[in-house]
Parts: structure tokens; C-alpha cells; sequence
């Protein structure tokens, strides 16, 4: 079990950081959100769905935290000039970024991979790989710009074990996996960026409860108990941890 599980974030932990997070409109990057503002960062919600947005933004002004930012975006259709113009938005307003935390994911089909559509595959792959690649290389400029930075991929057992009828989504966290390797290697002696991944084992957002409609939601945990690691993974305490994936539950 890693230390992260059980971190005991002081309050100030991210005060100063500007950290942008994905999929920010519900379950886990929601949550994650409201606790980056809650330890001082100024966090850049971004999303598909702007009233979902919109409701995080609003409970973290009402909770007197800093005031977020709102960048809507399709990662499904998003474009390479999308993700350049975001970057330039972004710098402009920010000058930097301190991290970036990749969370959201589309499930796509479970069934077997005789049975899956073209169109299909190619839209969860792009929405689970390539946008956090393309993301990734249009931040890290930005994230350049920091003292330290810290990019945080989420993944799941299934792209470590591979399981039946997990198709696209599976292969897509076992890239996710390799790309997060990779993009460690190239930048842990060239730069102040670290890069690890998270996998947050079961956790009750909407994914879960597509992925198994037959499981009682009351006894899956909720987000916020898996916080601690995603802490750690912002803060400064985890300067030195660099390629790994860590289990959020142990």
C-alpha cells in the first residue's frame, strides 16, 4: 500500500497552483475539483456538459475557495487547433499550470470485440488516448512555466489485466499506461514536470455504474475516499514520486 492512500494533506497544500482537471462536471474530477479549491488551488474545469460545470463552479465560490475557470471542451471532436487555441487561452490568463489531472473517459461497448463497430472503438480510443495525448503535448508549455509540475493520468486494473468485453475502454488504459511511461522517461531529466497515474479502483461515478448495472451503488465508496492520492500526486510532497501508478484504495 502506498503512502498516498492515507495522505494527510495540510490545508494549504495547493494555495498558489492553478490545476486544470478533466471530465470536472461529475464524479471523480468533481470531486477532485472541490478538493483542489478547498487546499487553495485555482482549478480550470473542463468538460462537455457546462451545466454540470457551471454547479461545481458555483458550490466552490459559495465555499469561499478560489475562483475556478471554466473551459468547455469535446474531447471527442475536439480538433488540434482546439487544443492550441485552449493552450494560448490559457496562457494568457494563467501564464502557467502546476498540473493537470487527466480524468475523464468514456466506457463505450461492453461486448465482444467480433461484435464492436469501427466507429465504435475509434471514439472511445480517441476520447481515452489520444485527447489526453493531444492535451498533454499542447499543456506542457504551460506546465514548463512552473517551478514544479505535475501531470496525473487515471487508469484501471482492466489495462493491466485485460479482461473479456472490456474492448476499447480496456486497450485504451493499457495505452494510457505506456503513454504515461513514456512521457516520464522523456521528461523526468529535462524538466521539473513529474508524471505518475492513478488508478482509483471502485469508485461510485456514472462509469461504474454502467460498467455494473447489477452492483448496489451504497456499497461502492464514493469519490472523496480516494482523495488522499490525488493530494499527494498535486502537492509538493510528491516531488520525488515519478512513473508510478498507484492504487487509490491500496
Amino acid at each position: 500500500m502506498h503512502a498516498a492512500t492515507h495522505y494527510k494533506a495540510p490545508e494549504n497544500l495547493l494555495a498558489n497552483k492553478t490545476i486544470l482537471i478533466t471530465g470536472a462536471g461529475d464524479g471523480i474530477g468533481a470531486e477532485a475539483a472541490k478538493t483542489y479549491a478547498a487546499h487553495g488551488a485555482t482549478v480550470i474545469l473542463t468538460g462537455k456538459t457546462i451545466p454540470k460545470l457551471e454547479k461545481i463552479y458555483d458550490e466552490i465560490v459559495a465555499a469561499g475557495y478560489p475562483e475556478p475557470a471554466i473551459y468547455p471542451i469535446d474531447f471527442t471532436g475536439a480538433s488540434v487547433d482546439d487544443y492550441a487555441t485552449m493552450a494560448e487561452t490559457l496562457d494568457k490568463n494563467f501564464t502557467q499550470l502546476d498540473g493537470l489531472l487527466h480524468n475523464a473517459a468514456q466506457l463505450g461497448l461492453m461486448t465482444p470485440i467480433a461484435s464492436y463497430t469501427p466507429k465504435d472503438w475509434v471514439t472511445t480510443l480517441h476520447t481515452n488516448l489520444t485527447a489526453p495525448f493531444l492535451l498533454t503535448q499542447a499543456m506542457i508549455p504551460l506546465l514548463m512555466k512552473a517551478d514544479n509540475a505535475s501531470i496525473v493520468f487515471t487508469t484501471d486494473t482492466v489495462g493491466q489485466n485485460p479482461n473479456a468485453y472490456w474492448g476499447a475502454y480496456g486497450v485504451s488504459k493499457a495505452g494510457i499506461d505506456n503513454l504515461m511511461v513514456t512521457l516520464a522517461e522523456e521528461l523526468e531529466n529535462t524538466t521539473q514536470i513529474r508524471v505518475n497515474s492513478i488508478d482509483p479502483g471502485a469508485v461510485r461515478t456514472n462509469l461504474r455504474r454502467n460498467a455494473f448495472p447489477g452492483e448496489v451503488p451504497t456499497e461502492v465508496p464514493l469519490a472523496e475516499s480516494v482523495m488522499p492520492c490525488y493530494l499527494y500526486l498535486m502537492g509538493n510532497d510528491s516531488l520525488q514520486t515519478h512513473k508510478q501508478i498507484i492504487a487509490a484504495q491500496g
